[in-house]
């Protein structure tokens, strides 16, 4: 990770972060982002983060987007460096989507913090209710026996005037 983000400070990239996911992901460990001035400058810092890296020893497993040069990523395994022109790494925003802090340990294995008591207001009277009328229920046909419908009432023939 340092000879990562040391080969971007020595070209001059600009507003270098470096992201701890390993509890978010398991494609890597580090995330490093950092801003490049032009298309130049990017696929410079790129190239040489990935020089730095075959000198140690760390051969990079690829490199993507050095043909456009406004966003290069380099993965070195471990740490994904992500160089960036500055429109596209506000469009983007990696940092807001990838700086997570971890999730807190399960409640049995922290101490528990006692909250501020707070004063109750009093509680409002309640309105006395009349109990409500029952109604009588609904006597059901037996099974098997369905009720009997009643004939439908017949018109009178309409008179004449």
């Amino acid at each position: 990770m340092q000879i990562a983000k040391n080969a971007l400070e020595d070209l001059k990239g600009t507003d270098i972060k470096v992201l701890d996911v390993a509890h978010l992901t398991t494609v890597t460990d580090w995330m490093i982002i950092c801003t490049g001035t032009s298309t130049r400058h990017v696929k410079s810092l790129a190239d040489n983060v990935a020089d730095a890296a075959r000198e140690s020893g760390n051969r990079p497993l690829g490199t993507e987007g050095a043909d456009g040069s406004e966003w290069v990523l380099v993965d070195l395994g471990s740490v994904v460096v992500h160089v960036m022109q500055a429109q596209a790494r506000i469009h983007y925003q990696l940092e807001k989507l990838w700086d997570i802090a971890p999730p807190e340990p399960p409640a049995d294995e922290k101490p528990k913090k006692k909250a501020a008591a707070k004063p109750k207001a009093e509680p409002k009277p309640k309105a006395a209710k009349k109990p409500a009328a029952k109604k009588p229920a609904a006597k059901k046909a037996p099974a098997g026996k369905t009720a009997a419908k009643k004939p439908a009432a017949k018109k009178a023939p309409a008179r004449k005037k």
